[in-house]
């Protein structure tokens, strides 16, 4: 099994893209990337935690491999857009990819390299090992499958979550 950390935008978003992909072992939401220790949703809202929210993705190489997982995350939110998905804006909500080796470093460069000319603006997406984890509180975990009828959801989630149900037929 193998371990990545990926911020997209809204954690919700990012955890209900992957929740579809065969191969996916656990998905865990949280907070990485800042400097203070114990952050909250509220802390990490107000933008002066330095954290982004970020999901937790394990997954089994022999079933999905790390570049599905890649495409999958870059073709679910706009890379190219610093600070912000959407009408999600602050830092909280940068492109981040923190990884856990360095294959993994290797690979994810390699990935962006291989698909920047796909984009008119340049990728943005910070890559960085992770240094700390810290999950997000229980009533964020499964937030889009135990809540679809909730207005964000409908709005914002859904349309990533049809989409990419279409890229992981192809994948």
């Amino acid at each position: 099994m193998e371990k990545i950390v990926l911020g997209g935008g809204c954690f919700w978003c990012v955890e209900a893209v992957f929740e579809e992909l065969s191969g996916i072992v656990s998905l865990l939401p949280g907070y990485a990337g800042g400097a203070s220790p114990d952050p909250t949703y509220t802390t990490v809202c107000g933008g002066l935690t330095g954290h982004a929210e970020v999901v937790q993705v394990e997954f089994d190489q022999e079933k999905v491999p790390l570049e599905d997982v890649l495409e999958i995350f870059f073709a679910s939110h706009d890379p190219t857009t610093r600070n912000r998905q959407g009408a999600d804006v602050g830092s909280q909500y940068r492109s981040m990819i923190l990884y856990t080796s360095g294959e993994q470093k290797a690979a994810v460069e390699k990935f962006i390299e291989d698909i920047s000319g796909e984009y008119r603006k340049p990728i943005v997406t910070e890559v960085k090992p992770l240094e700390v984890f810290y999950p997000a509180e229980e009533y964020h975990r499964g937030y889009y499958r135990k809540n679809p009828g909730q207005g964000y959801c409908q709005i914002v989630i859904s349309p990533k979550v049809s989409k990419i149900k279409r890229k992981i037929a192809r994948v």
